[in-house]
């Protein structure tokens, strides 16, 4: 037991000293930090170097990690901003959601047996879809900002979508994961489902008034992380217990629950420190140091080229879409288009929940890597011309 303890020391050492090493070095070629994590720990695993394994107390780890994450990102959400974004903003974001995933259904179906398979392989079909459901901005943001675009109409309807998208996306992942039993039917998942947002607005509302008042009394105080990360544990603990649904999707709740209060900004900054010194590297690590990547096999390497294509493709479609339905001009639909492809940390979580879940193998997460790599890399670029690019309206 005491040398157990004595080589998680030594595997936690590599793995925040790759993580981090890895990560500028993404960081200095345009890319999420993420992808220098995961790769870090297919650098470790049994996939290269075979030096760290994935011990339970590494996943115990890797599991707060991503629930730490999806608690900061529900924190970034800004209620306000949706509210004031309009309908446009809620349209384009429902068909970057339901194309994207029309397209991934579809394909996983023409790959894995057509329409009529049995019912775990509709579901693994239905996640595939799913998958390509997730967006992340972070790339955007920073060149809408350095091309002096991130404060106009197509700017804030991709910051808005992108909030929108990420509990669009969660409902529809929690929704099919808690399909997972066979002796549950949609019409009770759905009801879980709905159960759960009600339990979460009406403790969100008591929450609320306790920590408007904890905070008034207690401003910028060390208590407030604490106390919001026992929300986060417990939001997380209900939603996946009590409800049967992900406990993302209860830890992300619990953070746009706490996002409206004055000392947000302190409770996600206190936050992120803990869960991305420590957390979040050990849970991107993890994804590579728990699956081998070494086989190979034909129709998986088709199904996943054309899945990263679709992802892209389908953002583009559905997001543009949605833009010109509400007279948006041809770049500013571009512009909307575009930056909603990139994809990072939520795609990586939602694969890996549906590994751990059995829905996917964990032969494509490589596939979702490449997602990541292509969309973040391409995204700027194509920002970029189509910023220098004259569009002509669609009538000449």
């Amino acid at each position: 037991m005491e040398r157990d303890f004595y080589w998680i020391l030594l595997d936690l050492a590599l793995i925040l000293f790759a993580t981090k090493s890895l990560g500028i070095l993404m960081k200095r070629l345009g890319l999420p930090q993420v992808v220098g994590a995961l790769l870090a720990g297919i650098l470790l695993g049994p996939s290269v170097l075979n030096i760290v394994g994935g011990s339970n107390t590494l996943k115990t780890f890797a599991e707060v990690g991503v629930i730490m994450i999806m608690f900061t990102a529900g924190m970034e959400t800004n209620i306000k901003q949706i509210k004031s974004a309009g309908f446009a903003s809620l349209v384009i974001t429902v068909l970057g959601v339901v194309i994207p995933m029309g397209l991934g259904f579809v394909t996983a179906c023409l790959f894995n047996g057509g329409f009529h398979v049995p019912r775990e392989q509709m579901l693994s079909n239905l996640y595939f879809g799913t998958i390509l459901t997730a967006t992340s901005v972070s790339i955007t943001v920073a060149t809408l900002k350095e091309l002096g675009k991130l404060n106009g109409k197509a700017g804030t309807a991709i910051i808005t979508a992108a909030i929108l998208d990420d509990i669009i996306g969660l409902c529809v992942l929690s929704f099919i994961i808690g399909m997972k039993n066979p002796t549950v039917n949609p019409g009770r998942t759905l009801i879980n489902t709905l159960l759960f947002f009600i339990f979460a607005i009406g403790v969100g509302l008591v929450v609320n008034f306790i920590f408007k008042h904890l905070e008034k009394r207690y401003p910028h105080n060390r208590r407030m992380p604490i106390y919001s990360l026992v929300i986060c544990f417990l939001f997380a603990f209900c939603a996946e217990v009590v409800f049967g649904i992900a406990d993302i999707t209860g830890a992300f709740i619990a953070g746009v629950v706490l996002s409206g209060m004055r000392s947000h900004k302190y409770i996600e900054h206190r936050v992120d420190i803990g869960a991305y010194l420590i957390f979040a590297p050990i849970f991107f690590a993890s994804i590579g140091i728990n699956n081998e990547f070494v086989s190979f096999d034909t129709n998986t390497f088709f199904f996943g080229l054309t899945l990263i294509v679709l992802g892209m493709v389908g953002k583009f479609i559905g997001c543009g879409a949605g833009a010109l339905m509400f007279k948006y001009d041809l770049r500013d639909a571009a512009f909307v288009g575009i930056g909603m492809m990139p994809r990072a940390e939520v795609l990586l979580i939602t694969v890996q929940k549906g590994i751990s879940n059995q829905f996917i193998d964990a032969d494509f997460m490589p596939y979702a890597l490449g997602l990541v790599i292509i969309s973040s890399l391409l995204t700027p670029i194509l920002l970029k011309v189509f910023n220098k690019k004259e569009l002509k309206p669609l009538n000449t």
